[in-house]
């Protein structure tokens, strides 16, 4: 009789790290998943940039350099782009590309403040177009960012609560990084005017 119970606690406790070890699993997936969705999002806003540079190329000749800071920008997000999406897992990897995205960001700012010097530029049906859908892009970026963000953090706490964290451990279950893009938009100081 001691034998059948001793034999049932181990049964139980073996489903139960298997329980807690398919929950781990599904965690990490969900969370590739995830990122698998802020992949396609920025390969479409990085497929946007160069029609973008090459509408402004005819307006802004002599402003070469900033046309080629994007472009370094978009190449740098893209190669960091491919890296994370090889190894969603890996923190460097995601780092790598918050950074690459952060740059990019920022030199697409710089063309679309000196655009504004450009009436005709502004005005271009084909630039208004662009602007627009990499509007549209970055939003979608954003929505699958945060989704990317929460499935991170689910799968981070499941794999540190207790009991959870001894089978984390034992299959070498590593933490996942959050995929952090600053927005110079909500870094910026509001500008008050009294007119």
């Amino acid at each position: 009789m001691a034998g059948w119970i001793l034999l049932a606690v181990i049964v139980l406790v073996a489903f139960f790290f298997i329980s807690i070890y398919n929950r781990l699993i599904a965690g990490r997936n969900a969370y590739k998943n995830a990122f698998a969705q802020i992949d396609v999002q920025l390969t479409r806003r990085h497929d946007l940039i160069p029609n973008l540079v090459e509408t402004a190329k005819g307006y802004i000749k002599h402003e070469r350099e900033t046309l080629e800071a994007v472009i370094a920008a978009r190449n740098a997000a893209v190669t960091g782009l491919k890296n994370a999406a090889a190894h969603p897992d890996d923190p460097n990897a995601v780092q790598q590309l918050a950074g690459a995205e952060n740059a990019l960001t920022g030199a697409l700012g710089r063309l679309f403040a000196l655009a504004e010097a450009y009436p005709d530029l502004k005005a271009n049906q084909n630039m208004m177009q662009l602007s627009e859908e990499l509007t549209s892009t970055e939003n979608k970026v954003a929505f699958a960012r945060q989704a990317f963000n929460d499935a991170v953090m689910n799968y981070n706490n499941l794999r540190e609560v207790f009991p959870n964290s001894i089978v984390a451990g034992m299959f070498s279950f590593q933490p996942a990084q959050l995929l952090e893009i600053e927005s110079p938009e909500k870094r910026a100081v509001p500008q008050v005017k009294f007119t």
